[in-house]
């Protein structure tokens, strides 16, 4: 055995060299690729507050079909008589909530004139749940499927009775993502709001650097990365992630590079622990103009409205004026490099 291995050194010198450049990293890759899909599984934002803690909006129950065919539940909420009819808006909930949480965040549009479409994304309140698909906080094409659904069925109601077809959005979290991937393909959406919107990829990024120290046994893994190894590490974890919970997640960032411009407001908590301001910056950065970021201060992961109520109603009522409704109020154009101090204290 010596004999032959003295006699082909090279081969075995090769053969070593393969297993530590190919099968030892490989392992690695592996080892923290099931780190990371635990964290996936496991990771969950926190809820401030369960809808029933909200004064509920009162409306018209409807059911609709999503575009694959699941059978959701959503609801009309006429505005308020006494206001002039402004537009529709579809609100897009969070994770784990359901469509009364509009309560919140809607309350001051539907009183000056805007009607509000509300609706449960499925596996959430009263919408049909998936036997073959678990909701998660990260948004799915299944949550696009939903988001498409609803918009299709908005857009027939207001073709009935005689109304423009044309709708804003307004979508929180994991909502806020999916109303920015559904208004690619949609040119009536004329304006959308998106508060703690997050793109999947960089987000999960962003997890695994995060806690790769707590579970990282090699330091190389966490300390002087090169930033393609994160790179190939969150596509090697989005190719298992596929497999696992059968679906798939498309990237919000990409979408909005190629987005027709349209007006977007962008809503992120200066506190947020779950998901860092920068989440909504590098989106923002991307978008097209007219687009807008107001970073709440104080506020934590979904709570702009709760830290900063009058200012967010102001915010977003004057932004659906501007851009989807007949009122006069407007919002300050976006300067073309905004300063940390406008970012974290007024609309940029």
């Amino acid at each position: 055995m010596f004999d032959v291995l003295v006699h082909n050194w090279a081969i075995v010198a090769i053969a070593f060299t393969t297993v530590m450049l190919i099968v030892v990293p490989a392992l690695v890759i592996l080892k923290y690729v099931r780190i990371s899909l635990n964290i996936m599984r496991t990771t969950r934002p926190p809820l401030v507050r369960n809808p029933l803690d909200y004064d509920r909006l009162t409306g018209e129950y409807v059911h609709f079909p999503a575009y694959d065919g699941m059978r959701l539940t959503g609801m009309i909420i006429r505005a308020d008589p006494r206001s002039p009819r402004k537009g529709m808006i579809i609100f897009a909930h969070e994770f784990c909530s359901d469509m009364h949480s509009c309560a919140r965040y809607c309350r001051p549009l539907r009183d000056v004139g805007y009607d509000v479409f509300t609706f449960d994304f499925r596996g959430h309140g009263q919408s049909a749940a998936d036997p073959a698909y678990t909701p998660r906080q990260w948004v799915t094409d299944r949550d696009l499927h939903d988001m498409r659904g609803a918009i299709a069925f908005v857009l027939e109601w207001l073709a009935q009775r005689g109304l423009p077809r044309e709708v804003g959005l307004f979508g929180i979290s994991r909502g806020a993502c999916a109303a920015i991937l559904a208004a690619d393909e949609t040119p009536e959406i004329r304006a959308i709001v998106a508060d703690g919107a997050y793109s999947t990829d960089r987000t999960i990024e962003y997890f695994m650097k995060r806690w790769a120290y707590i579970f990282a046994t090699v330091r190389v893994v966490y300390e002087n990365h090169h930033p393609l190894f994160w790179r190939f590490l969150r596509w090697c974890m989005l190719v298992f992630a596929r497999r696992e919970f059968r679906c798939n997640f498309p990237s919000v960032r990409k979408v909005i590079r190629r987005l027709k411009p349209r007006p977007i407001l962008f809503i992120h908590g200066e506190k947020d622990s779950f998901l860092p301001v920068e989440q909504s910056r590098q989106l923002y950065a991307l978008a097209g103009q007219p687009k807008y970021l107001w970073i709440a201060p104080g506020a934590k992961h979904n709570q702009a409205a709760i830290r900063h109520p009058q200012r967010y109603a102001e915010l977003t009522v004057r932004f659906f004026d501007q851009h989807l409704g007949r009122a006069e109020a407007r919002l300050p154009p976006a300067p073309a490099q905004p300063s940390s101090v406008a970012l974290s204290e007024t609309v940029a």
